[in-house]
């Protein structure tokens, strides 16, 4: 049993994981996922655990918790104009006791009433007016960073409320030595301290660290921009049809069987079946098919896909909560929330990132008392070092750039259901592809009826029709298409076995249709001259005592299958085609794409065995399938990769579900995750990168020999801006530009810039044209435009240019707004 949490409270990795320990030490609870990112948390459970279990175990942590009934609109922050005003006032503040504190230094002009050692006492008193402001407004440093600390779980908020507070109380105590100087006239001690007070340190760490948060939750706000645009796609109201009455209702009260009505324009409610009228729905936000698809009764709407012509009645087959529309969200949103094995180094180091920063603080300040007898200067450096140790970016590093991921994948209707299958999609180096609805339509037609034993074809047809009637394999439909006003007969003691056929008596005799291994279970010696037929597949049908006859089936390759082998192929992956069909079907295919192995007659098993096989000579094995008969081989590879038009069980069986049914959404996948690993990596590299320089400097190693240190405002505002920094890169993946199929031929312009002459437009012509081949480059020396016409990607293109020494550049054309359509 799954469930979804909010939590609040979290700012940083080290809470996450907190939580995380706090709410697996619960019994019965057997997995926890933590998303710091949309602050949510989901928990698998036994039936014995109780939401009040839950949440008290994320109380104890120091955070808190509410259960999260339905898929909900991503939440940030629904305070964003009250942490505006905060933030505005703080930075308002810190300038007023910057100027106040540090204006005599620039000689900006300051009332005679804050100069001089006589009016220190003011002085200071005005910088704290100042401050209390500032520490009131981020007070929840406080109060969070403490209550983390007491329950000996501390993150982010503790070391900037330690820093803070440091400084706050060490301006205090300068200030009872100035008033203590004054009492004796002592204003050589006056002199010496009012200098030395640190509230404008306070203040600037608080409002820095609150400026880079704040920055840090706009990026963050931007990785979710796809999935808020997929939930938009959703309807929020519902027209139901109740004792002949038309009934506005909340989506969610909608319940399966309830009866509908979508009008033009509007949005299909719930998955359902229409039962009147007729229309064209748009289904491209969630297939990506362009053009409206014809629906009239018996045809099934998805959720979330437009109504465009006239109205229909349909009733719900799914609730919206099991619509496809909330389906994908929550498909998302869990991908967005789970963890990549690459982020398991980085939890682990955040968990102990924290206590040990502390002590690395504490040590420091303790050395350089010891050695320069200055607490001021040691203080200082006690300061920096908690205050540049955040373990924000680190935690980050992954999450972030795993929410772009699967936003942009879903925008490209590619549905990534884990952080783990996105993290090892990237290192496969053999793609297994079944035949039938992966590399071909799926959309099988009869070609022929032929009698062997002299039954007529008619009747063949209408024994064969009634077997496959209770069959979803392709080649029943097609059968079943094929004449559609045959009478079907019933059939008793209906048997399917996979990867061979079915069987059922019909009119008291038992008959059986599938392929040739079939027959040779029942007709050891059946021999029939099949190479005429070559490359169709082939339904026969048998008794006990004879074979009956055959239907031949073939089934067009899909127009983008060979362009995405080849894509494959250009990244250094092995191609296999798998299918259950026999050797002249699959010659056939296997010509056409040109795969580097295929495998036919197999069953299932025979599948995920060989799959099996190729993992244990080390390759990372990707399958993509689409039907009941690949889910034992999706599951069995490292990564399994569904199509959206396949069965229910095949889409579960798999990590990765592509909803167009296009081959050449796998290669998109697979460079989706390339590029999103490369981002993982830097990330991390620079989160580790900036601790390790950081630390150091603000312990002030590099003092003696170099005179460097770092002030705690200087490291507040390198501590912000390295979190804001891993967003940032992260955000650079929505640049992700998926390859797209535009025939065989693919006309790309792109701008070279640094052409000046005809010798430089020969060059890059002659260039491009040793990869692409002659008469297939033109260029534009006037408008610096080359045109190439080929399926080399444009990477490929732009690394050949730069080897010529000129500078491609994407060529966007400016869009023509027309006035008539």
């Amino acid at each position: 049993m799954k469930k979804k949490y909010q939590i609040t409270g979290m700012t940083c990795s080290a809470c996450s994981n907190h939580v995380l320990k706090s709410v697996k030490k619960v019994d019965g609870v057997k997995e926890v996922n933590v998303n710091l990112i949309t602050n949510s948390m989901e928990v698998e459970t036994t039936e014995l655990v109780t939401d009040l279990d839950v949440i008290n175990a994320v109380i104890a942590a120091g955070y808190g918790a509410k259960t999260m009934e339905k898929v909900e609109e991503l939440n940030y922050d629904k305070k964003e104009k009250t942490v505006k005003v905060k933030l505005t006032l703080s930075i308002i503040f810190l300038i007023l006791l910057m100027y106040v504190s540090m204006g005599h230094m620039l000689h900006f002009p300051l009332p005679n009433i804050l100069l001089g050692t006589k009016n220190a006492l003011i002085f200071a008193i005005t910088q704290v007016v100042l401050l209390i402001p500032i520490v009131i407004l981020n007070s929840h440093y406080f109060t969070s960073g403490y209550k983390k600390l007491f329950k000996r779980s501390p993150n982010m908020d503790s070391l900037i409320a330690i820093g803070s507070s440091a400084a706050i109380i060490y301006g205090l105590f300068v200030i009872g030595k100035i008033i203590y100087a004054m009492s004796i006239n002592n204003y050589d001690i006056v002199e010496k301290y009012h200098m030395e007070l640190y509230f404008e340190s306070a203040g600037m760490i608080l409002t820095l660290v609150s400026v880079g948060k704040y920055i840090e939750s706009m990026s963050k706000n931007k990785t979710s921009e796809a999935l808020k645009k997929i939930m938009s796609l959703a309807s929020t109201k519902a027209i139901v049809i109740e004792n002949g009455m038309e009934v506005s209702k909340d989506i969610n009260d909608v319940k399966v069987d309830d009866i509908l009505i979508c009008k033009p324009g509007m949005s299909i409610a719930v998955d359902g079946i229409i039962i009147e009228g007729e229309s064209t729905i748009d289904e491209s936000a969630i297939t990506g098919e362009s053009i409206p698809v014809y629906k009239e009764k018996g045809d099934f709407v998805t959720s979330a896909t437009i109504n465009t012509y006239g109205s229909v009645i349909y009733k719900a087959t799914k609730t919206f909560e099991n619509s496809t529309i909330s389906e994908i969200i929550r498909m998302v949103e869990e991908a967005s929330g789970s963890k990549a094995p690459v982020q398991q180094l980085a939890d682990k180091i955040s968990g102990i990132f924290v206590p040990i920063v502390m002590l690395i603080s504490l040590v420091s300040m303790v050395i350089w008392l010891i050695f320069s007898h200055d607490f001021e200067f040691s203080l200082s450096i006690g300061i920096s070092v908690l205050v540049i140790s955040c373990p924000c970016a680190l935690g980050l590093a992954t999450p972030v750039a795993i929410m772009v991921s699967t936003g942009i994948g879903a925008s490209n209707h590619i549905l990534i259901k884990s952080a783990e299958a996105l993290e090892v999609l990237h290192n496969v180096d053999t793609v297994m592809l079944d035949k039938t609805g992966t590399i071909t339509e799926g959309k099988p037609v009869v070609d022929e009826i032929i009698s062997i034993n002299g039954t007529d074809n008619f009747d063949i047809l209408v024994l064969v029709s009634s077997l496959e009637k209770l069959s979803s394999h392709p080649f029943a439909k097609a059968i079943l298409s094929f004449d559609s006003n045959l009478a079907i007969k019933s059939v008793d003691k209906y048997e399917t076995i996979m990867g061979y056929g079915l069987s059922g008596e019909i009119d008291g005799k038992k008959y059986y249709a599938g392929n040739l291994r079939y027959i040779n279970q029942v007709h050891t010696d059946f021999n029939y001259d099949l190479e005429i037929y070559e490359g169709k597949s082939f339904i026969f049908l048998f008794d006990d005592k004879e074979v009956i006859g055959l239907i031949t089936i073939s089934d067009k390759i899909k127009e983008t299958s060979k362009f995405a082998i080849k894509q494959f192929k250009k990244m250094k992956i092995n191609t296999v085609m798998l299918t259950g069909d026999n050797q002249s079907a699959a010659s056939l295919v296997k010509n056409n794409v040109i795969v580097d192995e295929v495998f036919y007659e197999l069953t299932p098993a025979n599948k995920a065995s060989i799959i099996t096989k190729f993992q244990k000579e080390g390759h990372k094995v990707l399958m993509i399938g689409d039907g009941i008969n690949d889910s034992v081989a999706l599951t069995s590879a490292d990564v399994g990769m569904a199509l959206g038009a396949g069965t229910d069980v095949a889409i579960e069986s798999a990590d990765i579900v592509l909803v167009k049914n296009d081959l050449l959404d796998a290669v998109n996948a697979v460079m989706l995750s390339k590029k999103t690993m490369k981002n993982i990596k830097m990330n991390l590299f620079w989160a580790f990168f900036y601790n390790i320089i950081g630390i150091p400097i603000a312990a002030g190693i590099f003092y003696p020999l170099f005179n460097l240190k770092l002030n705690p405002m200087i490291a507040s505002l390198a501590m912000s801006f390295s979190s804001v920094f891993v967003c940032l890169n992260a955000l650079r993946l929505r640049k992700f530009k998926k390859i797209e199929y535009r025939g065989e031929n693919m006309k790309q312009e792109f701008i070279v810039n640094g052409m000046t002459c005809g010798h430089c437009s020969s060059r890059v012509q002659k260039a491009l044209e040793e990869k692409v081949g002659t008469g297939n480059v033109s260029v534009d020396l006037k408008k610096k435009i080359v045109s190439v016409d080929s399926d080399v990607s444009i990477e490929e293109l732009f690394a050949i240019v730069k080897e010529a020494g000129y500078d491609p550049v994407v060529y966007e054309k400016k869009k023509v707004f027309k006035l008539f359509k």
